[in-house]
């Protein structure tokens, strides 16, 4: 029970990243369905910063943990940032539809991953980087259910629930994030109110394209150990993190336990045995139904708390207002 719930965490951080960072752009009033593909170019930036951190030394072994850290998750949040910047250019200045535009942003992230993997990717010498990603805490020899529950994990873990523990507090408890959230519910007032609209509308979808890359780079030097990229699936993680949006009411916080129900159903069915392929499939399909699920009971119940943002998806004309 406690290795499931182990894994249940590691995974679920992939979905935590994107879902923080799908949460903070839909709150501006934006559905970036690019989140997929976001992450596979955030995982393709991490993937550079650690390949300049390895050149610069002539034993990879010798590396300096905390800089090698630091440079790929700068370098992921710079690529997906850039990747939001695209976005939010297309969808805010030029009011391009926002769900074509996330579809063709995620059909891109992926391809460009892929094209320019074998350029960076070297899976002897990213293994040996991704112990520094793996390893915060030194564990005992034998390691108790509380070691191995909170203080296994690598620290890109405990990176994703600060940051969705930061998102609630900025939402919640800031002028900027009564802002935000006024942007999101009805921008024409906002905007009578003095409130830049397009300014929060390319800060924090920048701000949460950046948040979703640290994603792929965790999937691919945490989860995968450093071994893959050009064959990582790190876009089918991208789709649940949208749909963990939903499931978690487009609370941040709630977002990391959801994280670990979604991470604990991916996992469930590699830690099951004795049953076919088929039901084995199943498992894949419970996170949707929890989707399915929230959103009949919220449109039943419809308080405005657990509601959508009420221009999401709707493209901002002034001249309108």
């Amino acid at each position: 029970m406690i290795a499931i719930l182990v894994d249940a965490i590691s995974v679920g951080t992939i979905f935590l990243f994107g879902c923080i960072g799908e949460i903070l752009t839909e709150k501006a009033g934006n559905l970036n369905l690019g989140i997929p593909g976001t992450m596979c170019i955030g995982a393709l930036g991490g993937s550079v910063g650690v390949k300049i951190c390895i050149n610069s030394v002539s034993d990879p072994s010798q590396m300096n943990g905390f800089v090698l850290i630091l440079v790929s998750i700068i370098f992921a949040m710079i690529f997906a940032g850039f990747a939001g910047l695209i976005y939010a250019f297309l969808t805010v200045s030029l009011k391009a539809n926002q769900n074509v535009t996330g579809l063709a942003m995620t059909t891109f992230g992926v391809g460009f991953m892929k094209f320019f993997a074998k350029r960076v990717h070297d899976p002897e010498t990213f293994k040996v980087a991704s112990d520094y990603f793996k390893h915060l805490f030194t564990l005992s020899e034998n390691p108790g259910w509380f070691e191995r529950i909170f203080l296994s994990h690598g620290v890109l873990v405990y990176l994703a629930i600060a940051m969705a523990i930061l998102a609630t507090l900025l939402l919640n408890k800031t002028r900027t994030g009564l802002h935000l959230r006024a942007v999101g519910e009805n921008p024409a007032t906002a905007d009578a109110a003095g409130i830049n609209i397009s300014k929060y509308k390319y800060g924090f979808i920048v701000l949460g394209s950046a948040i979703a890359g640290l994603g792929g780079l965790y999937y691919v030097m945490d989860k995968t150990n450093g071994s893959t990229l050009a064959e990582a699936a790190i876009d089918s993680f991208g789709w649940l993190a949208v749909a963990l949006v939903i499931a978690t009411m487009w609370k941040p916080v709630v977002a990391i336990f959801g994280s670990i129900i979604f991470g604990g159903l991916s996992t469930l069915a590699v830690n099951l045995t004795g049953l076919s392929f088929s039901q084995l499939k199943i498992f894949d399909m419970f996170p949707y139904i929890i989707t399915v699920l929230v959103l009949i009971l919220t449109s039943i119940f419809g308080k405005k708390e657990i509601q959508p943002p009420a221009s999401l998806g709707q493209s901002y004309f002034r001249e309108e207002r």
